[in-house]
Protein backbone atom coordinates (compact mmCIF):
# COMPACT_ATOMS: atom_id res chain seq x y z
CA UNK A 1 0.00 0.00 0.00
CA UNK A 2 1.37 3.41 -0.93
CA UNK A 3 0.74 6.21 1.54
CA UNK A 4 0.93 9.90 0.98
CA UNK A 5 1.80 12.06 3.96
CA UNK A 6 -1.84 12.79 4.90
CA UNK A 7 -2.69 9.11 4.73
CA UNK A 8 0.27 8.29 6.98
CA UNK A 9 -0.74 10.95 9.50
CA UNK A 10 -4.28 9.57 9.59
CA UNK A 11 -2.94 6.05 9.98
CA UNK A 12 -0.60 7.01 12.83
CA UNK A 13 -3.51 8.78 14.55
CA UNK A 14 -5.55 5.58 14.17
CA UNK A 15 -2.76 3.68 15.98
CA UNK A 16 -2.77 6.24 18.80
CA UNK A 17 -6.57 5.90 18.97
CA UNK A 18 -6.35 2.10 18.98
CA UNK A 19 -4.01 2.21 21.97
CA UNK A 20 -6.41 4.55 23.79
CA UNK A 21 -9.30 2.19 23.06
CA UNK A 22 -7.29 -0.75 24.41
CA UNK A 23 -6.82 1.00 27.75
CA UNK A 24 -10.48 2.05 27.86
CA UNK A 25 -11.70 -1.49 27.13
CA UNK A 26 -8.90 -3.12 29.13
CA UNK A 27 -8.15 -5.36 26.18
CA UNK A 28 -4.41 -5.19 25.60
CA UNK A 29 -4.14 -7.67 22.70
CA UNK A 30 -4.64 -5.17 19.82
CA UNK A 31 -2.04 -2.85 21.38
CA UNK A 32 0.47 -5.65 21.83
CA UNK A 33 -0.09 -6.75 18.24
CA UNK A 34 1.04 -3.35 16.94
CA UNK A 35 4.35 -3.35 18.86
CA UNK A 36 7.61 -3.91 17.03
CA UNK A 37 9.40 -7.04 18.37
CA UNK A 38 12.53 -4.98 19.14
CA UNK A 39 10.71 -2.30 21.13
CA UNK A 40 12.24 -1.04 24.34
CA UNK A 41 10.53 1.50 26.57
CA UNK A 42 12.53 3.57 29.05
CA UNK A 43 10.68 5.36 31.84
CA UNK A 44 11.65 8.46 33.79
CA UNK A 45 11.39 7.89 37.57
CA UNK A 46 9.05 10.90 37.76
CA UNK A 47 7.34 13.12 35.22
CA UNK A 48 9.95 15.82 35.93
CA UNK A 49 13.01 13.67 35.21
CA UNK A 50 13.80 14.99 31.75
CA UNK A 51 17.43 13.87 31.96
CA UNK A 52 17.62 10.42 30.32
CA UNK A 53 20.58 9.48 32.54
CA UNK A 54 18.00 8.91 35.30
CA UNK A 55 15.60 6.77 33.25
CA UNK A 56 15.02 3.07 33.94
CA UNK A 57 13.64 0.02 32.19
CA UNK A 58 10.61 -1.47 33.93
CA UNK A 59 9.59 -4.00 31.28
CA UNK A 60 12.72 -4.80 29.28
CA UNK A 61 12.68 -5.59 25.58
CA UNK A 62 9.24 -6.41 24.20
CA UNK A 63 8.00 -9.89 25.02
CA UNK A 64 4.33 -10.45 24.17
CA UNK A 65 3.49 -12.82 27.05
CA UNK A 66 5.47 -10.93 29.71
CA UNK A 67 4.04 -7.57 28.73
CA UNK A 68 0.52 -9.02 28.49
CA UNK A 69 0.90 -10.42 32.00
CA UNK A 70 2.04 -7.05 33.35
CA UNK A 71 -0.88 -5.20 31.77
CA UNK A 72 -3.38 -7.89 32.84
CA UNK A 73 -2.11 -7.38 36.39
CA UNK A 74 -2.87 -3.67 36.14
CA UNK A 75 -6.36 -4.46 34.83
CA UNK A 76 -6.98 -7.01 37.60
CA UNK A 77 -5.83 -4.76 40.42
CA UNK A 78 -7.05 -1.34 39.29
CA UNK A 79 -10.03 0.34 37.77
CA UNK A 80 -9.71 3.06 35.16
CA UNK A 81 -10.91 6.40 36.51
CA UNK A 82 -10.22 8.31 33.31
CA UNK A 83 -8.13 8.16 30.15
CA UNK A 84 -7.72 11.47 28.35
CA UNK A 85 -5.34 11.66 25.41
CA UNK A 86 -4.73 14.52 23.02
CA UNK A 87 -2.47 14.26 19.99
CA UNK A 88 -0.52 17.51 19.62
CA UNK A 89 1.51 16.70 16.54
CA UNK A 90 2.34 13.90 14.14
CA UNK A 91 5.49 14.11 12.03
CA UNK A 92 6.47 11.82 9.18
CA UNK A 93 9.98 11.35 7.79
CA UNK A 94 10.59 12.56 4.24
CA UNK A 95 11.16 8.90 3.30
CA UNK A 96 7.67 8.16 4.68
CA UNK A 97 8.97 5.18 6.65
CA UNK A 98 9.12 6.67 10.16
CA UNK A 99 6.73 8.76 12.21
CA UNK A 100 6.31 10.20 15.64
CA UNK A 101 3.24 11.29 17.52
CA UNK A 102 3.41 13.75 20.40
CA UNK A 103 0.54 12.98 22.76
CA UNK A 104 -0.51 14.47 26.09
CA UNK A 105 -1.85 11.68 28.27
CA UNK A 106 -3.78 11.69 31.53
CA UNK A 107 -4.61 8.11 32.45
CA UNK A 108 -5.62 7.50 36.06
CA UNK A 109 -5.86 3.99 37.46
CA UNK A 110 -7.10 3.47 41.03
CA UNK A 111 -5.92 0.44 42.97
CA UNK A 112 -8.95 -1.67 43.91
CA UNK A 113 -7.88 -2.59 47.46
CA UNK A 114 -6.27 0.64 48.66
CA UNK A 115 -7.70 3.37 46.45
CA UNK A 116 -4.13 4.47 45.71
CA UNK A 117 -3.78 6.34 42.41
CA UNK A 118 -1.52 5.02 39.66
CA UNK A 119 -1.27 8.00 37.34
CA UNK A 120 0.22 8.20 33.85
CA UNK A 121 0.27 11.90 33.11
CA UNK A 122 2.42 14.03 30.84
CA UNK A 123 3.66 14.35 27.30
CA UNK A 124 4.94 11.31 25.42
CA UNK A 125 6.63 10.85 22.08
CA UNK A 126 5.43 7.70 20.33
CA UNK A 127 7.71 6.46 17.57
CA UNK A 128 6.48 4.29 14.69
CA UNK A 129 8.30 2.49 11.91
CA UNK A 130 7.07 1.21 8.56
CA UNK A 131 8.05 -2.40 8.00
CA UNK A 132 9.07 -3.90 4.66
CA UNK A 133 5.55 -5.34 4.31
CA UNK A 134 4.21 -1.72 4.67
CA UNK A 135 2.73 -2.40 8.10
CA UNK A 136 3.32 0.34 10.68
CA UNK A 137 4.49 -0.77 14.13
CA UNK A 138 4.93 1.02 17.42
CA UNK A 139 8.71 1.13 17.87
CA UNK A 140 9.40 3.10 21.04
CA UNK A 141 8.08 5.74 23.38
CA UNK A 142 9.34 8.13 25.98
CA UNK A 143 7.78 7.93 29.42
CA UNK A 144 5.26 10.61 30.34
CA UNK A 145 7.01 13.90 31.11
CA UNK A 146 5.68 17.17 32.55
CA UNK A 147 6.74 20.13 30.43
CA UNK A 148 4.54 22.71 32.17
CA UNK A 149 7.40 24.17 34.20
CA UNK A 150 9.81 24.53 31.25
CA UNK A 151 9.88 27.93 29.59
CA UNK A 152 9.01 27.81 25.93
CA UNK A 153 11.16 29.97 23.66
Amino acid sequence: MNYNNNEIIKHIQSLVDLETECWNKQNIIPFLNMIHPDMVWPFPPTDRDHDPTTWVFIMGRFNFERWKSMYDEIFSNHYLSHNIRKTLNIKVSKEEDAALAVVDIDTLWIENKTGKPFHWKGRVCKIYTKMTDNKWLFYSQTGALDYSFIKQE
